[in-house]
């Protein structure tokens, strides 16, 4: 892999997952009692259903909360009920709050290798201040790791996977495409958007669901950061 200046950076499935506490209630409400080991994986068993990604579609999102529920042991024959009460908890607002282990860490580790960073995130409108309230990172000084910019698609009007998103990125940071890496958890944005851009593309699997993907995969962003290193070296 050639040197890499900028490292861009999705929220969901790299710095964030939905809240445990408010994912056991929905699905209790659905009249399931749920193992809660299985949360996290159930969210990457959910995006993996999102090979292909339109930011807004319902259907999407129902996509992933189908996964979700039958990661989490829902039969199929309940499985519509407790994808309604998944995405009425998800409508609800700030479900992404539970920290992924270790992930600031290596953020931070990554801004000690010098390279530039930016959050490209299909957001809310509310990544930037969710960012900094998590202590995970800020544009400038603050309680979390110092980044070079924050896009949300809300703010900047485009989402993932359309190519402007991650262009407007490398405008911020000043890094040229092949000079770029984009880590994020769903092949239908993060993967084929960052390709339209002409940024490679690092996918976060780390329970091993896309084997097949022709794509550079770590199973945390502690991997990205030996990946950077290595090629900088």
């Amino acid at each position: 892999m050639s040197k890499i200046d900028a490292v861009l950076l999705d929220v969901g499935g790299v710095f964030l997952l939905p809240d445990h506490e408010r994912m056991v209630a929905a699905l209790a409400r659905a009249g399931f009692d749920v193992d809660r080991s299985r949360l996290d994986q159930a969210h990457y068993a959910g995006v993996s259903a999102l090979m292909t990604f339109t930011e807004g579609d319902r259907e999407v999102w129902a996509a992933f909360n189908r996964a979700y529920a039958r990661e989490c042991g829902v039969p199929e024959d309940a499985l519509a009920d407790a994808v309604e009460h998944l995405l009425n908890e998800f409508a609800t607002g700030a479900v992404w709050s539970r920290v992924v282990p270790g992930s600031v860490e290596a953020l931070g580790e990554l801004a000690a290798l010098g390279v530039r960073l930016a959050i490209v995130s299909n957001a809310d409108g509310k990544a930037e201040d969710r960012l900094l309230e998590h202590r995970i990172c800020q544009v400038g000084a603050g309680p979390g790791v110092e980044v070079d910019a924050v896009l949300d698609s809300e703010v900047v009007g485009v989402a993932k996977p359309d190519p402007e998103i991650f262009e407007i990125a490398l405008e911020r940071v000043g890094v040229s495409p092949d000079r770029a890496i984009h880590v994020g958890d769903t092949p239908g944005a993060d993967v084929d958007g960052a390709h339209a851009a002409g940024v490679r593309p690092v996918l976060i699997d780390p329970y091993d669901r896309h084997s097949e993907l022709d794509v550079v995969r770590v199973r945390s962003l502690a991997d990205v950061v030996d990946l950077v290193a290595r090629a900088n070296g």
